[in-house]
Formats: C-alpha cells, structure tokens, sequence
C-alpha cells in the first residue's frame, strides 16, 4: 500500500523511561516499542490487501482475518507494557487503525471496536482513592493481551432500542449476576473471544459493564446476512439465555444520570468514534492510493465510447486515438489533485481531533467538563469532514478508473466498488446535520453536548 504511516514516538522518549507496572495510572503517556509497530502493520497490511477484493466477494466469516491479526500481534498493541507484553500508545494504535482501513476497512474496523472495548475496564471501572488498594486482578487491557483475546459487543445502547436490551437478574446462589437478552453488535459477533457488554439489573438503572464468554451455554450469534460494505466486519446479533456473569467480570458502571458520569469515563464513546473515523480515512487513503498504482503501472486502456473526446475527464488525444498516456492528462491531474487534498485535510483534522483525545485520556481522571466538551467537539468535526471526503474521494475515483485497465471488477480488476461501498456503510450512521449542530451550537453558545453519545 502506498498510504503513510503516521509519526509516532519512540522509546526512550518518556523522561522517566520505560513503565513495567501493567496497572499504570497513565497507561497512554509512557514508552513503548511504538517503533516496531509501522513494521509489522505495513507487512499485514500487504498481506490483507493483495487478497482483499477476493474476501471482500466470498464474504466469509472473518476467521482467516483474525488469524493474521493475532499472529501480527496487533489486538495487544494497545495495552501498558510489561513482561512478554509490547504495548504501544493510543497515537500508534490509532495509526495501526488506519493502515489497516486503507488495505481492508473491515479488518480495520474488528480492530477499532477491539481497542476501545479493550480499555472498558480504564473508563467505566472503580476509581482509586489516593492511598487505596488497586482494584484486584490485572486490567482487562492486560487480561486481553495475556489471554490472546479479540473483543466484541457495546456498552451502551443503540439509539433505535426501545426494548429492554440486555438485563441483569441475581444469580440464585446470591453470587454474579445472570445475563438475558439480544443485542446486535457491529463486528467480530462470530469471532471474538469475549464480548464486553453493558446490561441494567432489572433493565432499569445503572449499566453495568461485563465481561462474556461466547463459548459459554446460553451465548448464541447470529451472523448479519449479505451486507453492502464492510462485509467482513462479522456484523451480527448475539442472544444471551440466562447466561452466568460471576463478580470478578462485572468491570465496571455507568450512571444513568448523565450529570453523575465523570468526563473521562464519557471519552469512551469519543475513542470509538475517533476510530471509526481513522477507518473511514483509511478507506479514502486506500482507494486513492490503489487508483494511482494502477494509474503508475500504465494501464490507461481506451477511454468508454460515451465520453466527450473518447476521454473519462473529456480531453482529446493529441493522435486522436483516445489514448492519453497516464500522468499526461491536466485534467486527470486536476481531479487528483483534488481528491489528495480532500484526503489531506480530513487528515490534518483526524490528526487534531486524536491529539485532544491523548491529552484528555492522559489527564484522566482530573479531565474536567469543559475539556471533555472540546475534545467531544473536535471528534464531531473530524467525523463530519473524514465522512463526506471517504464519500466523495471513493464515489470520484469510481468514475476516474471506469475506461481503465485492470480496473474492471467483472475482469479481476480491483474492485475500486468495495471502497465506495465500505465508504457509505461505514458513513451512514452518523448524522452529519446532528454533527453539525453540535459543533455551531457550542461555537456560538458555549453549549455541550450530551455526555452520553451512543457510539
């Protein structure tokens, strides 16, 4: 693939060197091997991308994908260091995110949800008094990467449940909690290891947030049926039939009253946003960057008859046989200049939007309202600029590549049609004009958000 990685750190820049504690207070702000991470992405993500039009048409459950990710070592990336562990920082992994998209936006997209859901435990979990005990037992970041884990599921709600969801009864033996209900969930239904869920006891009240084996009596999925895009996201529905929930994977809650959740615990709906974002830019990146290889390669075949001048863009051949060597074409150039830039700038604000979010994540628990609010404000921009560009920069290249060599799917071509489709599935749900509003309403009025966005 011809995107590029974004910088990131290197170890050895933390002036209190490495942190070997897989409990530390500030797991994103310490050292890690943040420098073998472009490496080996950059490895997988060839790998996933010189087959990826073939999965992408089998639309097989993703067994094959994970695989690979788990052998790249990449679903324990984002977990604090210690021994046999090589974790990385929210930057690295956001970046992981996005090369991955840019090959194959689905794989991208098991990843993003299994990071966010991998740090539930540092959102929703107990706070630490000054001076108290730790919680016991090791972090969920920590028990994932130990135990080769690829999460699943969702914390809150979605917005169209008007059902009970998910409840939470007491287990008759006055120990854990028992699991009901029917949840559909995004991706990884069919291959995660262990969903992370948020249920109410009664299905009133509190959510509390809870770690479950799929392999357990009682877990049953439902893999989504055909797709348009995103096809081996492994979108589907899970139902729990009175499934045990013992004490030690209940991680955490979150308030019903929105006023009583702290600011930092509400940066958990923001981080999964923020990665869906880097897998909508990486799907533009990734669809500009395999039209311009094909553009290199010189496979600019006759144009379709039906266009002005026998051109895609129009422009007559100087010989008239409507056959303009590629990279000659000003008008060819123009429309990629102007897609580069669309990339460019969705880019510069994905990169601003992730800086605030590492601020507001480092500072943790001492992130106060206002600062939640900002990051909350520059996640919602990033999500309505990346939206539109993924749209329109894979919607433009679709017609660009229509006339050209190695471009017909029908021919085994790329397939530049999975980038426009993966680009729409991807943007669909979110509501731009909500998006929008937000941002003018806390621009003009100072106003915020609601606290408690489902992701």
């Amino acid at each position: 693939m011809g995107t590029a990685f974004a910088p990131l750190g290197r170890p050895g820049d933390h002036p209190d060197g490495p942190l070997a504690d897989p409990l530390a207070e500030h797991p994103a702000d310490r050292p890690a091997d943040d420098g073998i991470w472009p490496r080996v992405t950059r490895e997988l993500a060839d790998d996933l991308a010189y087959d990826a039009l073939a999965r992408d048409r089998a639309g097989k459950v993703p067994h094959d994908e994970v695989a690979r990710l788990q052998e790249a070592g990449l679903p324990a990336l984002l977990t604090a260091p210690g021994p046999g562990r090589r974790g990385a920082d929210w930057r690295a992994a956001s970046a992981v995110v996005r090369e991955i998209s840019a090959a194959d936006s689905s794989v991208g997209e098991l990843l993003a949800h299994h990071y966010a859901l991998s740090w539930s435990g540092r959102f929703f979990g107990p706070v630490r008094k000054p001076g108290g005990r730790r919680p016991s037992g090791p972090a969920l970041d920590v028990r994932t990467a130990e135990g080769r884990w690829l999460l699943a599921g969702g914390i809150e709600p979605p917005r169209d449940d008007t059902g009970p969801g998910l409840t939470l009864t007491p287990a008759a033996t006055g120990r854990g909690w028992v699991l009901d209900g029917t949840r559909a969930f995004a991706s990884a239904v069919t291959v995660a290891d262990r969903l992370v869920v948020g249920a109410r006891p009664g299905g009133t009240g509190d959510l509390l947030v809870v770690l479950v084996d799929p392999a357990l009596p009682g877990v049953f999925t439902d893999a989504g049926t055909d797709r348009v895009g995103q096809r081996l996201a492994g979108a589907g529905t899970v139902t729990f039939d009175r499934v045990p929930v013992p004490p030690e994977d209940v991680i955490g809650a979150l308030p019903q009253d929105e006023h009583a959740v702290a600011p930092y615990t509400t940066l958990a709906p923001l981080a999964l946003r923020l990665l869906l974002v880097q897998v909508a830019l990486g799907v533009a990146e990734g669809a500009l960057a395999e039209a311009r290889d094909i553009r290199r390669a010189g496979k600019a075949g006759p144009a379709p008859a039906d266009r002005p001048g026998g051109h895609p863009i129009g422009l007559p051949s100087a010989d008239g046989t409507g056959e303009i060597p590629a990279g000659d074409d000003p008008y060819l150039l123009l429309a990629y200049g102007e897609l580069a830039t669309a990339a460019h700038a969705a880019a510069a604000v994905v990169e601003r939007a992730t800086d605030a979010l590492v601020r507001g994540l480092l500072a943790a628990r001492t992130l106060g309202v206002e600062e939640r609010a900002d990051i909350a404000v520059l996640v919602a921009a990033a999500e309505t600029v990346t939206g539109r560009a993924a749209v329109h920069i894979t919607t433009r290249v679709l017609e660009l590549v229509d006339g050209t060599a190695g471009a017909d799917v029908h021919a085994g071509g790329p397939g530049f049609d999975r980038f426009w489709r993966n680009a729409r599935t991807l943007t669909a749900p979110t509501r731009a004009a909500h998006r929008l509003r937000d941002i003018g309403d806390h621009y003009l009025n100072g106003s915020h958000a609601r606290l408690t966005l489902p992701a």
